[in-house]
């Protein structure tokens, strides 16, 4: 199926729902299109990397998340990666870009070390999470001692996103790095971060000395 970026926009108008935009907008996102319907649209559409740059360019948060269903991650280089991140407005426009684009892209690695230290803190919680991707599939070359002394400093009072990516980064290494959980474990139980986070019945806490005691008892 072949639309036009107008004709896209015009059908996640048609799909607009007041309440789900009050919903939405109470976590960071403006507009009011159920998610399923959303990605529902992105299969008929089919991947187009032309026509996702249309998406973004049109400001619409619905027509952004629609593009990054769509975008084939090869197709896209780091500037215009870069370009994304730091022009988006929407929590899970944030999230769907690092999660569909940036950790699917060939650059993944280079994207990681152009965010790590950048100013925005949205940027760097972009690395954050490609680095919880590198400690648990691919750690070599990484100093992991470093990484936690970065989050022994600075996790407490990182800006949210932030925070719960490095937070991410603290539980993996905790997990898959045996020789530096006691580490992990202690750095977490210090710093008490998302300790009293609500956790439903059934769900693993975010707290890093719990998420890594409960991934470890699932490894038996």
């Amino acid at each position: 199926m072949t639309l036009t970026a107008s004709e896209a926009l015009a059908e996640l108008a048609a799909l607009e729902d007041p309440k789900a935009r009050a919903v939405n907008e109470r976590h960071g996102d403006a507009h009011g299109v159920n998610l399923s319907k959303l990605r529902a649209l992105a299969k008929r559409v089919g991947m187009s990397t032309d026509l996702a740059r249309e998406l973004w360019d049109s400001g619409d948060v619905a027509g952004q998340l629609l593009g990054l269903l769509i975008a084939k991650p090869r197709e896209l280089s780091a500037d215009e990666i870069d370009r994304v991140l730091r022009s988006t407005r929407s929590a899970k426009a944030h999230d769907w870009l690092v999660n569909y684009i940036a950790k699917k892209s060939p650059l993944a690695e280079s994207l990681r070390e152009r965010w790590m230290d950048d100013a925005d803190p949205d940027a760097r919680a972009a690395a954050w999470s490609l680095t919880s991707v590198r400690v648990q599939k691919t750690p070599d070359g990484l100093d992991l001692d470093a990484l936690l002394d970065r989050v022994e400093s600075e996790l407490r009072d990182a800006p949210s996103r932030e925070q719960w990516a490095m937070n991410e980064t603290l539980a993996y290494i905790g997990i898959h790095h045996p020789t530096l959980r006691e580490r992990s474990v202690a750095i977490g139980e210090r710093l008490q971060v998302l300790a009293d986070y609500p956790t439903p019945p059934n769900c693993t806490s975010p707290f890093a000395p719990a998420w890594i005691a409960e991934m470890v008892r699932r490894q038996g």
